[in-house]
């Protein structure tokens, strides 16, 4: 029996029991661990986990995959922080689970690519580039996925951004308190910030100041725009003329909002010139070429 076949079929052995043992026929709970719900305090006790199952295999591959991650990461010139992303897009998973998942799609892909390589039997180096880049362009995709969940995120949070300053702004004109505000907001709402702000009412329910829930939203959000109204809404015990400030500061962001979509437009438009340039000019240089190049061979003659 060869040594690849070996591998395989103990691989798929070990796959297999780890799959069983997350169904209730195979592997059944002993009785003290069925019971321990129903004693008092039992509820805080963690389960015990069996040598071989997927909790302990999760247990063990965590911290080799957040380490293996983030050292790619970095490699790649991936800066910004996986949980901060991750929290940023409301995300279920945490970080180590995202990075679980990446090296579950890897190692797939490693295993695919290994088989594939075997059965075509490409040149060696062909057959490396295949193995060795398969598994990376899987964990990279994934990640590439995130920040652009990100990035789209904070997008989104821009444009929804002087729409609800407005609101804000006109609810405390109204008599709100800027908790109340930002309550009302978060239920009535369904976009990106009405989402940020029903963190934000979580964390002031946790005991945090509104001027503290507010500035750790602005520094997960990470967006400029958001910096600035944060630091207009920290002056809401300080002064009485909010909603001014509010108004304006609403403006300036629908403002850079519309620079940000002209200056692409005007860049497409000088970038239309270019070929009229060049087909302008190829015709002309030729044109003026023919005459030089026969005077030139009177002269030389």
């Amino acid at each position: 029996m060869s040594r690849p076949i070996v591998l395989v079929a103990l691989l798929a052995g070990v796959g297999t029991t780890l799959v069983l043992s997350e169904l209730r026929w195979f592997s059944r709970r002993p009785l003290d661990e069925r019971l321990l719900p129903y004693v008092p305090g039992g509820w805080k006790r963690p389960p015990r986990l069996g040598v071989l199952s997927v909790g302990t295999f999760r247990e063990v591959v965590r911290p080799l995959a957040t380490a293996v991650g983030d050292l790619v990461g970095q490699v790649f010139g991936v800066r910004d922080d996986l949980p901060t992303r991750l929290a940023r897009i409301h995300s279920p998973l945490d970080a180590a689970a995202l990075r679980v998942r990446q090296l579950g799609w890897a190692g797939g892909v490693f295993v695919a690519a290994a088989a594939l390589v075997l059965l075509a039997g490409p040149p060696t180096v062909l057959g490396a580039l295949a193995v060795v880049g398969a598994p990376l362009l899987a964990f990279l995709v994934i990640e590439q996925q995130v920040i652009t969940a990100s990035t789209r995120w904070q997008r989104r949070l821009f444009l929804e951004l002087p729409v609800v300053s407005e609101q804000i702004g006109m609810l405390l004109s109204a008599g709100y308190s800027l908790g109340g505000a930002l309550e009302r907001i978060s239920r009535r709402g369904s976009g990106a910030c009405a989402r940020d702000l029903q963190r934000v009412g979580r964390r002031i329910r946790q005991g945090l100041s509104e001027a503290e829930a507010l500035e750790e939203w602005a520094e997960l959000a990470d967006v400029p725009a958001l910096h600035r109204l944060v630091g207009v809404l920290s002056l809401n015990r300080d002064t009485g003329d909010l909603g001014r400030l509010i108004a304006e500061e609403a403006r300036a962001v629908r403002r850079e909002g519309h620079r940000q979509l002209i200056t692409p437009l005007d860049r497409r438009a000088q970038q239309v010139w270019i070929p009229v340039t060049v087909a302008t000019l190829v015709p002309g240089t030729l044109f003026l070429a023919v005459p030089f190049l026969q005077a030139m061979r009177l002269f030389g003659s």
